[in-house]
């Protein structure tokens, strides 16, 4: 059941992460860089000290590293 979770975070994150950077993008991309925005976005709160409580705070982390990640990729494009 966490990895069901996990999924549906990521794909929510990875949504609102590209409706907020402007670039339209599929399910599955969205679903991915979700994903990675996860564990970037946990990574990094881990690393400041910022922990994600509950289903709204681990989105809003996710979706803060999947900002990150889409920016770093418009940088090396």
């Amino acid at each position: 059941m966490g990895l069901i979770i996990f999924l549906v975070i990521g794909l929510i994150a990875g949504a609102l992460a590209s409706y907020i950077m402007g670039r339209q993008q599929d399910l599955l991309m969205n679903l991915l860089i979700g994903v990675v925005g996860a564990v970037v976005g946990g990574l990094l709160a881990g690393l400041v000290g910022i922990g994600a409580y509950g289903l709204i705070g681990q989105i809003i982390i996710a979706t803060i590293g999947a900002v990150i990640c889409i920016w770093v990729w418009q940088r090396i494009r």
